[in-house]
């Protein structure tokens, strides 16, 4: 085991980022690294803890608080069940101290936002396999963020049932 890390994962709750948040958990995570959720809302979203959080992103949370639905009321984030199981595992098995922060706006420049902010050693981001047109028209994030970032980013793509 060497130094701890920071290890951010991009999380919107579609089944592409709990892949490359199971992927982390399974793969990169070790005794003692941070893993920090890095969650993105829109700009024009309006949540109770947004405003005094709206430029800089919410405090880092802790898993304990993140667990508790108020947590995903006060933020308006999804609640998942599948989240909170791989989360609490691999602070279980790992002993990795888990956290989460929420962010508001553009998720491309957001995430590029976090690396900085959180000096993130390393950053996973799940690819949900846009088509072509679809990805002209609306850009892909995850070839966004590695062009931008300064750290080393894992893009684990989808997997299609």
């Amino acid at each position: 085991m060497g130094n701890p890390r920071r290890v951010g994962v991009g999380l919107d709750y579609s089944p592409a980022s709990k892949q490359a948040l199971r992927w982390a958990a399974d793969n990169l995570i070790d005794g003692g690294d941070q893993l920090i959720l890095i969650q993105v809302q829109p700009a024009k979203a309006c949540h109770t803890r947004k405003q005094p959080f709206e430029n800089t992103g919410s405090p880092l949370v802790p898993l304990e608080e993140f667990r508790d639905i108020s947590y995903s009321k006060q933020y308006g984030l999804t609640h998942d069940p599948e989240v909170l199981d791989i989360l609490d595992t691999v602070s279980r098995t790992k002993g990795a101290k888990v956290v989460a922060k929420v962010y508001w706006g553009d998720p491309r420049q957001k995430l590029c936002d976090a690396v900085e902010d959180l000096k993130l050693d390393s950053l996973v981001l799940g690819r949900r396999g846009l088509g072509a047109i679809k990805r002209v028209l609306l850009g892909s994030v995850s070839k966004y963020v590695v062009t931008n970032v300064s750290c080393p980013v894992t893009v684990v793509k989808g997997i299609h049932l």
